[in-house]
């Protein structure tokens, strides 16, 4: 399955799509469950499943208190595959993506590690902590595997850069929003523009844009910028306030009007 392909026929009927990001095990895989129901009928393309972990560096204080809970809990990796074969399996018009860090696929081993995430039926793997230049067998055997090892852009990032961050990933690529760590709300401004300007020049991968995004009207501002809006610490916050049956005329509700 290419995934890049696969996205961009979505993108034919579809001005803009979805994807939302939750921790495994936060509250419980109960509840995960519940809320991917709603995600699933309501819309959403591609679902990360962010497999927990101590030190999630990128993230913000919604999705660190959710992996530390979840850990406390008691949430494997061994859990966390069966739970993602599950859900890859009743949910087939979604595309799934496991989301952790390097530390959680060394000690697993790379290679059992990537083969058991193509077992399960997942169609690539978001590593935010592992730059292509040390992750070549990553890489190497993601491709060979037909997964998507998903890059990140950053505002940082120079059109050299992007460039050659781009080609070494498969799928899409992840625009990071803004500095910094996820769930804080990311300005919409010339400067966004500016910046997805870029990445769009860098790349023919599609485009997903996430860090802050919370809002219809956020997404909106994304339609014709980007390929794809990530909804993240937005649907957390959310269950934990009003339950896994909030979720689904939210996710509804980001797409309404458009």
């Amino acid at each position: 399955m290419d995934l890049a392909k696969e996205l961009k026929n979505r993108l034919k009927t579809k001005p803009i799509l979805l994807m939302t990001h939750l921790v495994l095990g936060y509250p419980s895989l109960a509840v995960n469950r519940e809320v991917i129901r709603q995600m699933t009928t309501n819309g959403v393309d591609c679902i990360e499943l962010q497999i927990p972990f101590s030190e999630p560096i990128a993230d913000g204080p919604v999705i660190l208190k959710a992996n530390q809970q979840s850990l406390e809990s008691g949430i494997s990796v061994e859990e966390c595959f069966s739970f993602g074969q599950e859900m890859a399996a009743a949910f087939p018009q979604v595309r799934f993506l496991f989301m952790t860090y390097y530390n959680i696929v060394f000690k697993y081993g790379e290679e059992a590690f990537l083969h058991r995430t193509k077992a399960i039926g997942f169609c690539g793997t978001i590593v935010p902590d592992l730059p292509p230049e040390e992750g070549q067998s990553y890489l190497a055997t993601s491709k060979e595997l037909g997964l998507a090892p998903v890059q990140f852009f950053t505002p940082t990032s120079t059109d050299e850069r992007m460039r050659a961050v781009a080609a070494q990933g498969a799928g899409f690529v992840y625009c990071v929003a803004r500095r910094g760590v996820t769930g804080k709300q990311t300005a919409f401004d010339h400067t966004l523009d500016q910046y997805l300007s870029r990445c769009r020049q860098a790349t023919d991968l599609p485009l997903a844009v996430g860090f802050g995004i919370s809002s219809r009207e956020d997404v909106a501002l994304l339609t014709g910028k980007a390929d794809m809006a990530v909804i993240g610490t937005a649907t957390i916050k959310l269950v934990d306030a009003q339950g896994p049956e909030a979720v689904g005329p939210f996710i509804a509700g980001l797409l309404a009007g458009d």
